[in-house]
C-alpha cells in the first residue's frame, strides 16, 4: 500500500524542523557577527605612519591622526593623496574581515546558498 501525504522526495517533517532551527541558528549567528564587527575599529597607515586613519565596522571615519611634518601648506595634494591611501587600506580592512567572519559561518559556501 502506498503512503499517502507528506513531503515529496521522502522529506519527514522533523528533517524539515531540523533544517528551519538550523537557519535560524545561522542567521543569529550573522546578526552577532555583523554586530560585532560594526563595534570593531580597524586603522591603517600611510607615508611611513605620518597619516593614519581610523574607521569603524559600520564604515564610518571615526578619527584622522596626521603628522605635523606631514603638513605642509605648499604640498597639499600629497597630503590628500596620503589620506585617500590610509582610508582605502582601513576600508579593505573592514571588507577583509567581513568577508573571513561570513567566510567561516557558511563553510565556505562562497556563492551563497543553493536556493
Amino acid at each position: 500500500m502506498a503512503k499517502r501525504g507528506g513531503f515529496p522526495g521522502g522529506m519527514m517533517p522533523g528533517n524539515m524542523n531540523n533544517l528551519m532551527k538550523q537557519a535560524q541558528k545561522m542567521q543569529r549567528q550573522m546578526e552577532e557577527n555583523q554586530k560585532a564587527l560594526q563595534e570593531k575599529e580597524f586603522t591603517a597607515a600611510a607615508g611611513g605612519g605620518a597619516v593614519e586613519v581610523t574607521i569603524s565596522g559600520k564604515k564610518e571615519v571615526t578619527k584622522v591622526k596626521l603628522a605635523e611634518e606631514v603638513v605642509d601648506p605648499d604640498d597639499i595634494e600629497m597630503l590628500e593623496d596620503l589620506i585617500m591611501a590610509a582610508t582605502n587600506e582601513a576600508l579593505r580592512k573592514v571588507e577583509e574581515e567581513s568577508a573571513a567572519v561570513m567566510s567561516k559561518l557558511t563553510g565556505g559556501l562562497g556563492g551563497g546558498f543553493p536556493f
